[in-house]
């Protein structure tokens, strides 16, 4: 149980939930921000205990109007379902809840105004989170989904560029139908801070992907699947073609001709203990 009250303590509120906070105060919807935190923080409490469950590292629970992000220290080489247990598991946290509303509802607990506003913020967090965008939740099933068909720098970038072309479709959107609207401005922003910063940080996060192979804390993969080079291309580029939840096989041809074949260990050891980060791979069969 101790493992699990320790994340009480990783809890912060961002910033922008106390300015939509602030907003409700102001226009004295206390009873909205009560609801609105409530489910955020049962959704955000589901991840976090399920990434607890699989012994995930966690760094914080950010809390925020629409829902929140629990930071972890897993840069994708974690098991599919693992991760996909993770994200899916703040989503079904608002199946109980509305259950539970409904129960209370028809058993005279709560009034029916209290039940229908508590049912539209409950669906609403839930289907936004649900947008096919980065960091909602439908932002990371994307990318998860993405990476078990394509290479992970690949999938990253697609994510990344998917879901950009979202958020202006969004923008557009809203900018003609609500554009007084400060709660949906101040979202929007967030999610385009969100995306260039992971944008910005897109080499480090496929660096620490690496690592995490190399210093063997992949748990599993699903197959051996190898990965033809010509022996003129660029360690880093072979690098960049390594996906997540297989075992790479690197085979150096020379036009049609095979030259020799390395285990991916031995290409990460040369990029990062070797340090022979300008290398062409056909130059490594004279290092093994």
């Amino acid at each position: 149980m101790s493992k699990y009250l320790f994340l009480l303590f990783k809890i912060h509120i961002h910033p922008l939930f106390w300015a939509i906070a602030a907003l409700c105060i102001v226009t004295a919807q206390f009873q909205s921000l009560c609801m609105l935190f409530t489910i955020v923080f049962i959704h955000e409490m589901g991840h976090a205990i399920c990434a607890r469950f699989f012994s995930w590292r966690i760094k914080h629970i950010v809390l925020l109007p629409f829902g929140g992000v629990v930071e972890v220290d897993e840069y994708g080489n974690r098991p599919f379902k693992e991760e996909l247990y993770v994200i899916i598991s703040g989503p079904i946290q608002h199946v109980w809840l509305q259950g539970a509303a409904l129960f209370l509802s028809q058993y005279g607990l709560i009034e029916g105004d209290f039940y229908e506003l508590f049912t539209f913020y409950n669906v609403s967090i839930l289907l936004f989170n649900l947008i096919p965008v980065w960091p909602l939740d439908g932002g990371k099933l994307l990318f998860l989904c993405l990476s078990y068909f394509y290479p992970f720098s690949i999938a990253h970038r697609q994510m990344l560029l998917f879901s950009t072309i979202t958020v202006c479709i969004m923008t557009a959107f809203f900018f003609v139908i609500e554009p007084f609207q400060l709660n949906i401005w101040l979202i929007l922003g967030f999610i385009l801070y969100s995306l260039y910063t992971e944008h910005k940080q897109r080499m480090f996060a496929f660096m620490r992907f690496l690592l995490e192979r190399y210093y063997g804390k992949m748990k599993e993969f699903y197959s051996l699947k190898p990965i033809v080079v010509n022996s003129e291309e660029y360690v880093l580029e072979v690098l960049l073609k390594f996906q997540r939840g297989c075992k790479h096989q690197v085979i150096v041809q020379k036009g049609e001709k095979k030259l020799f074949q390395l285990d991916e260990n031995e290409i990460l050891h040369a990029y990062f203990s070797e340090k022979r980060t300008n290398a062409k791979v056909g130059d490594l069969m004279y290092v093994y």
